[in-house]
């Protein structure tokens, strides 16, 4: 099975899909708008997954995910440039840090997570390459496809629906008129809510808080639902490379305008 073309023509779900049902063995070698994505696979079971140059280093993952503490983190960083991930990881279960449970699960999330953020991009072209498998260095997972398939399906129908709404990211935002009262914002909508600005793109403002296309379209849909924004064409000829942001870069200063901010709406 060759699989090799066009992310406008298969999404990520389905090349998934091809690869399970045929119990492929090698790599899925993904060139997105601005990052490589490689997803490896055994006999049709994920194995292993990396954006870019992240560093999914098992001392990483753990130190993440809470399961070693930061002066732990320090001292194996330090040492873990002479071993390989798998020695790493014999090294932490024998001094008691981590179970192998631990390890396992927390790399599985991790993978699971990687592939998570593939699931949005619609700009690229993929390979698969039957003779490259996951470095030896690092330690493989075994986890089944069909959970993440399905989920992976569910985001791309929700994405689809938030396109209807929000057709294009290019566009701003800016304040209505008449917003709602009682408006709850959650922390995310907190990191949107104050770049709303008709200077700034929606595409802009989700690339400084580091938001995927379907994040900054849900959150966006829900303040246009709670009446707080409306859609505005951008100001100005040409949208400036990074979003506007306060003002004055004093931290006092930004935290009495968020307050001000913060009181506007809870008067309105």
């Amino acid at each position: 099975m060759a699989l090799r073309g066009n992310l406008r023509d298969f999404t990520i779900t389905q090349l998934l899909n091809l690869i399970n049902l045929a119990s492929k063995t090698g790599t899925l070698v993904v060139d997105g708008a601005s990052e490589q994505a490689l997803i490896s696979f055994r006999e049709g079971k994920l194995s292993y997954a990396r954006i870019g140059r992240e560093d999914g280093s098992l001392a990483s993952v753990l130190h993440k995910a809470n399961k070693i503490n930061a002066n732990q983190y320090r001292a194996i960083a330090d040492r873990a440039g002479q071993m390989t991930d798998k020695e790493l990881g014999l090294l932490l279960i024998n001094a008691g840090y981590v179970s192998q449970d631990d390890i396992l699960l927390n790399l599985q999330g991790y993978f699971t997570d990687v592939v998570r953020r593939l699931f949005t991009w619609v700009e690229g072209v993929f390979r698969f390459e039957n003779d490259m498998l996951p470095p030896d260095d690092r330690i493989n997972v075994r986890l089944d496809l069909e959970n993440i398939i399905i989920e992976g399906s569910r985001q791309l129908r929700e994405l689809e629906q938030l396109q209807d709404e929000i057709p294009s990211l290019d566009m701003a935002l800016k304040f209505t008129e008449r917003p709602l009262t009682n408006v709850n914002l959650s922390v995310d909508e907190w990191k949107v809510v104050k770049f709303v600005d008709p200077k700034n793109t929606m595409r802009q403002i989700a690339s400084t808080n580091k938001l995927t296309e379907i994040e900054i379209r849900r959150i966006v849909y829900g303040l246009l639902q709670a009446g707080l924004v409306e859609l505005a064409r951008p100001t100005g000829i040409a949208a400036p490379p990074n979003p506007k942001m306060f003002p004055t870069q004093d931290k006092e200063e930004q935290k009495s305008l968020i307050n001000k901010l913060i009181g506007r709406i809870r008067t309105m």
